[in-house]
């Protein structure tokens, strides 16, 4: 019986993918990967491999949940080294538990390859510490999209925390994203930075606060929303914190900033 490996490709940009990483793309005989992975980093998957794309793009699957498991199962029973490659890592918000439990009943052996999360990734690009002993004692990495069905989210608890707030999946309208925020208690003054596209060519960041978030159109997909005294640290230590949006530009050039 083969392998599967449930593979994290990181925020996007090849050199953050792992080494082991990206040795595995190169010997594995099946990659079944997701839409948000970059063509840089399925360039490293070797000739021989069958690529299947099971990504979602406009709101269109592909493939299902299900079919996807099935197609794991089947590839590792039939004797493959198999790569499941997810954008960021597979243990967050990448449907990994669904597919572990499938392999687990099927008796089909894998393991979990870590990556760079979006959270990791947006931080680094805007330059903020998730943690700061000043700030903040932790961070809370949480969704702002839940399937349908499943319960609400507990703002309020989250709030009452301290923590600074990773939320993944903001949307495309941050209007609701405010209104939850405010409602469990969370101050309009607090510091936002919105990342889109960490760590690639497009990526953007946008400063502002919780107050002023809902006057922002939402930068595209995939981004991240970060919320928390951390961030007004490291907003303070460049500009005052007003709102501005500004694009990093690749290593060796000078950033543009946009006053907004």
């Amino acid at each position: 019986m083969g392998r599967v490996f449930l593979v994290g490709a990181g925020p996007g940009d090849p050199e953050l993918l792992t080494i082991r990483a990206a040795r595995l793309l190169a010997e594995a005989d099946v990659v079944l990967h997701d839409a948000l992975v970059p063509e840089g980093i399925l360039r490293l998957i070797g000739s021989k491999a069958q690529i299947i794309d099971v990504g979602k793009r406009n709101g269109t699957k592909f493939h299902t949940q299900d079919e996807i498991n099935e197609l794991l199962v089947a590839y590792g029973r039939a004797n493959h080294t198999v790569v499941r490659l997810k954008g960021g890592d597979p243990s967050l918000f990448g449907r990994a538990g669904e597919e572990i439990e499938a392999l687990f009943s099927a008796g089909v052996d894998f393991e979990i390859v870590p990556g760079i999360t979006a959270a990791m990734a947006g931080a680094a690009a805007a330059r903020i510490s998730l943690t700061d002993r000043r700030h903040a004692a932790s961070v809370v990495f949480v969704t702002a999209r839940r399937r349908a069905g499943a319960d609400e989210i507990r703002w309020s608890k989250l709030v009452e925390a301290g923590s600074t707030l990773a939320i993944y999946m903001p949307g495309a309208n941050y209007s609701e994203l405010c209104e939850r925020l405010r409602d469990a208690g969370l101050d309009g003054s607090t510091p936002c930075a919105v990342v889109s596209a960490a760590s690639r060519g497009d990526q953007q960041v946008l400063w502002t606060d919780l107050l002023s978030l809902p006057n922002h159109a939402g930068l595209p997909a995939p981004s991240i929303v970060i919320a928390g005294e951390c961030a007004r640290a490291a907003g303070e230590a460049r500009l005052p914190l007003d709102a501005y949006r500004h694009l990093l530009a690749p290593a060796g050039q000078e950033c543009e900033y946009m006053r907004e």
